[in-house]
């Protein structure tokens, strides 16, 4: 079972995030938006053909991050979030939350070994 298809997003924690966003705007010319940046890409292997990564500053004080004591998170696509959960439970890796399913995909949160939390994505 291939598990992580790609990057979905970088999440980092700043003391202004309004700010961080208008800096790599004006220096940088990222084309931000309330929640970051959003970058598309297409899928050479055709696997996922319309993709993107998300690049969001959080406030310093986000509780979003935990359990984690890190700066940053990142986001991890996979092709079948079910089915990986599972397997990763057998694994006796730490799921965090119940799978949540918007428009836009499915997430759930892990921890790895050194307690970094990670975000699984499927994409819609």
């Amino acid at each position: 079972m291939k598990k992580v298809t790609g990057i979905g997003g970088i999440f980092f924690k700043c003391k202004d995030p309004q700010k961080m966003k208008e800096w790599y705007k004006t220096h940088l010319g990222l084309d931000t938006n309330d929640y970051g940046a959003t970058f598309e890409w297409k899928d050479v292997a055709g696997s996922n053909p319309n993709g993107s990564l998300s690049w969001s500053p959080f406030a310093e004080t986000t509780k979003y991050f935990e359990p984690s004591a890190r700066e940053f998170m990142i986001n991890y696509t996979v092709s079948d979030l079910e089915a990986l959960v599972e397997e990763l439970k057998k694994e006796g890796v730490k799921i965090l939350d119940e799978i949540a399913t918007y428009d836009y995909g499915k997430f759930v949160h892990i921890l790895d070994i050194e307690d970094n939390k990670i975000e699984l994505w499927e994409p819609k």
